[in-house]
């Protein structure tokens, strides 16, 4: 294995959204240092599944059911 190429992974401190925190090893910052999140697992929509709906506007989903009835779908 070569030297020196590898970074240097020490602790940190993670902040979540909701204040609660966990110890981690990481390349970030300087040992010790902490992170505070802006978006993180317990609060974003891509994680918590989110409100999903399909939004129809302008008709487009009444102009896509029309344009293709033909073929059997509703």
């Amino acid at each position: 294995m070569k030297k020196d190429i590898h970074p240097d992974y020490h602790d940190i401190t993670v902040v979540m959204t909701d204040g609660t925190e966990f110890t981690t090893r990481s390349t970030y910052g300087k040992p010790g240092d902490t992170l505070k999140l802006d978006v993180d697992p317990s609060t974003h929509p891509a994680w918590t599944g989110g409100a999903t709906r399909i939004v129809d506007t302008e008709g487009q989903v009444a102009r896509f059911n029309r344009r293709f009835k033909a073929f059997g779908l509703k």
